[in-house]
């Protein structure tokens, strides 16, 4: 069996997670790069033969020199292209007016190496037949990296083999019919210590609360009473600042009553419906504490389906509709569910939907490697943002690769494997147009607060709109999250 591999994808993967160093060009100049001369005429592919015995190439990854300086003996590129491959470092570097040597690193060796192991692994995984060389192949990768390691791609590296290990872990124990392997459980207050590190480091998770809070302001700024309900509501963090914003233009008989009503599901586990009441106890101080009216009911849901009449409405409210849908949580609906309460919620009529999702492209039709490639290219530009904004060395930025994204890696990756989730990943938009909800236009007030978040990050941020009612964070050349703003086709 043979297989052709994305390969220009590949490069602009690895060259993406290179940390930037004196005399080397920067991750998102060598991404541009990739894809500006990379695929007119380095068509690489990759030809794997996974009926052949394997135990050289088992033999050549235990060799600890060779997986340091040698290129993957399961790669191989056709004659006409030898040269292209063996200068691809150096003709991605010079694009840009870089001097390199014309042998490459040894970080850059290695973190090449890296990515082939890694994309061999995942191709490996999706045959039943291949599951020993998929367990070999892993097993040298963890003896190459680590999650404390000193450069991007290696401990980008780490977390998915260990998510690969895991997903192997899993389809194991189906096999076997035996229970299924819990992911790692963190203690609560180290969740929220991660959370708001990772809020310093980066606009990733206030770029989602800001827009919509702000969409949210603007939607009911004439109504008395507010009911938001909350789809996911994780810590509630995304609620201090709308009642901060209340309580500022509002006081006195006049001022609005806020009323958020969060879902938690008996399918996620007595911790999950703890969390939820948590953040309800939080929420409550402290809109006491700034003096907002509020109120707070949890809405436990016995399955993934979801009612309209379980909700409690009174007269008068505004409804809006929160959906965050980008965090790194530990609980993921399957897209049926989000159907289902969309669905249900259209026929409360209300004024505001907010919709915010990861912009990772994977389609169903493209294949389970197409969509690890995708994935790959994804954290790589995170990993690339959090390193501006705090150092790969620094303590808390391990603790959050720790807590969050080694969980989201493989949160991610146990989706793509499902053909049924993949293709609701990057459609949400087109669903909710397509079932007859209406897009809200952003607001000038919401463009700017979003570009005044980016000016206190790196330069690397970028925002720029999706069509009249969306905003999408970028860094550099990729798509990271993106905001958009529906209303149903009976509200005002």
């Amino acid at each position: 069996m043979s297989m052709d591999y994305p390969y220009d994808d590949l490069l602009d993967l690895y060259f993406s997670n290179t940390p930037a160093t004196a005399g080397s060009t920067t991750a998102a100049a060598t991404i541009s790069s990739c894809e500006e001369h990379g695929n007119s005429s380095n068509d690489w592919s990759l030809d794997m033969d996974w009926d052949c015995d394997y135990r050289d190439l088992i033999e050549s990854m235990m060799d600890d020199e060779g997986a340091m300086m040698e290129s993957p003996p399961m790669l191989s590129c056709h004659n006409a292209q030898e040269g292209a491959c063996n200068s691809a470092s150096t003709g991605l570097s010079t694009a840009y007016g870089v001097d390199v040597e014309e042998e490459p690193k040894l970080d850059e060796s290695k973190g090449l190496r890296l990515v082939h192991l890694l994309v061999a692994a995942a191709e490996a995984s999706t045959d039943v037949k291949t599951r020993e060389l998929t367990r070999v192949i892993l097993a040298r990768l963890k003896r190459l990296v680590s999650p404390s390691d000193r450069t991007n791609m290696e401990r980008l590296a780490a977390h998915f083999a260990n998510g690969l290990s895991k997903l192997l872990e899993r389809a194991n124990q189906q096999r076997q019919a035996g229970p299924h392997q819990q992911r790692d459980a963190y203690d609560q207050s180290d969740v929220i210590s991660a959370f708001q590190l990772l809020q310093n480091m980066s606009p990733y998770v206030n770029f989602g609360y800001l827009t919509a809070t702000q969409a949210i302001i603007e939607a009911v700024k004439y109504d008395r009473r507010v009911h938001i309900v909350d789809y996911d509501i994780t810590e509630g963090a995304q609620w201090a600042s709308l009642m901060q914003a209340f309580v500022s233009k509002n006081t006195g008989p006049s001022a609005q009553h806020l009323r958020i009503t969060a879902l938690s599901r008996a399918t996620n586990g007595k911790k999950s419906i703890a969390a939820v009441q948590e953040a309800g106890r939080r929420l409550t101080a402290f809109a006491e504490s700034i003096g907002q009216p509020f109120s707070y009911h949890h809405c436990k849901l016995e399955t993934d389906t979801f009612n309209a009449s379980s909700l409690k409405l009174v007269r008068g409210e505004a409804v809006v509709i929160n959906c965050m849908l980008h965090l790194p949580r530990f609980s993921h609906q399957a897209p049926n569910s989000l159907i289902s309460f969309l669905s249900e919620v259209k026929t409360l009529n209300p004024k505001l939907i907010t919709l915010v999702h990861e912009e990772v492209g994977l389609m169903g039709n493209q294949g389970f490697l197409h969509r690890f490639m995708d994935l790959l290219h994804q954290f790589s530009a995170m990993f690339d943002s959090l390193e501006a904004g705090l150092s790969i060395a620094t303590p808390a930025r391990g603790f959050v690769e720790r807590v969050f994204i080694g969980p989201w890696v493989y949160g991610w990756l146990t989706r793509i494997t499902d053909d049924s989730e993949v293709e609701s990943f990057a459609s949400w938009p087109q669903w909710l147009e397509a079932n007859g909800f209406k897009a809200v236009d952003v607001s000038f007030a919401n463009r700017c607060q979003a570009k005044l978040l980016l000016s206190l990050f790196n330069d690397g941020y970028r925002v720029e709109e999706l069509g009249q009612n969306g905003l999408v964070l970028g860094w550099k050349s990729r798509r990271l999250v993106s905001a958009s703003f529906w209303a149903s086709p009976e509200s005002n």
